[in-house]
């Protein structure tokens, strides 16, 4: 099994599991145990897990958002061909607020080479556009979350309340008709709401897993958004209720 794959299937597993082993890992991959060992002291600098005397305990919380490194492994082809539609959404000249998040960042590389004023709300989307040349860059204040490099706090709210831009890129932990968009992270919440406030058109992006999941704060009804841009494994009857909403699907 590939390298990035059998990462990912190891933090499958220690989703459910919770504690796994070398050897059931070997075994469950096809690899060495040696191999093995290596992807577990691998994602324990990443957060992801303890090491114990044979294998693994998960250190990822039910309703956490996994850390970004494993994020940013997942769905990556889905990621580019979605940040690739937001490039032909946006038009020179525009305004952006980019949202914290792994798509948000594919968004942010996408548009590097564009003539654009943006506004980054983490720190990756803001080192990916830190050094285009067409890009005006607005950094907000605030504090930076350890755990995902985003901006929280007043002094970030208030960065976006003195803004009015043409759009919003949403990052998404959890998307639904029913519950809106969502976030795990309690501290995004008001910055997610703050940078809506200050946006015309409102877009969120996300891949098809986040229409399973709803995170514990609520950032706003499905009918704030404008327009969702995901791709085409989503279910289609979700995508029918927020449609019936008022909200433009956009598959990729």
């Amino acid at each position: 099994m590939e390298g990035s794959n059998r990462l990912l299937d190891i933090i499958s597993l220690l989703r459910t599991a919770e504690r796994v082993t070398v050897g059931e890992l070997a075994e469950r991959t096809g690899c060495s145990e040696m191999t093995i060992r290596r992807d577990l002291d691998q994602l324990a600098e990443q957060g992801v897990l303890r090491r114990v005397r044979g294998g693994a305990v998960s250190l990822m919380l039910r309703g956490e958002a996994p850390p970004f490194a494993v994020r940013e492994r997942e769905a990556v082809d889905a990621k580019r061909r979605i940040a690739a539609k937001i490039d032909a959404l946006v038009a020179d000249g525009e305004s952006v607020v980019l949202d914290s998040g792994t798509t948000a960042l594919h968004v942010a590389r996408a548009l590097a080479g564009r003539r654009i004023t943006a506004m980054a709300l983490d720190l990756h989307a803001l080192n990916a556009l830190s050094g285009a040349a067409d890009v005006k860059l607005l950094v907000p204040g605030g504090q930076v979350l350890t755990r995902t490099s985003s901006f929280v706090g007043h002094l970030t709210e208030m960065s976006l309340r003195a803004l009015r831009v043409d759009t919003v890129i949403l990052g998404v932990c959890g998307l639904s008709a029913r519950h809106g968009l969502t976030a795990h992270d309690l501290a995004e919440v008001p910055v997610k709401q703050a940078a809506i406030a200050a946006a015309q058109r409102k877009i969120a992006v996300c891949d098809a897993s986040k229409f399973g999941m709803t995170g514990l704060g609520h950032v706003c009804p499905i009918g704030e958004l404008d327009a969702v841009v995901t791709d085409s494994g989503a279910p289609p009857e979700e995508l029918s209720r927020i449609e019936a909403a008022g909200v433009q699907v956009i598959l990729v």
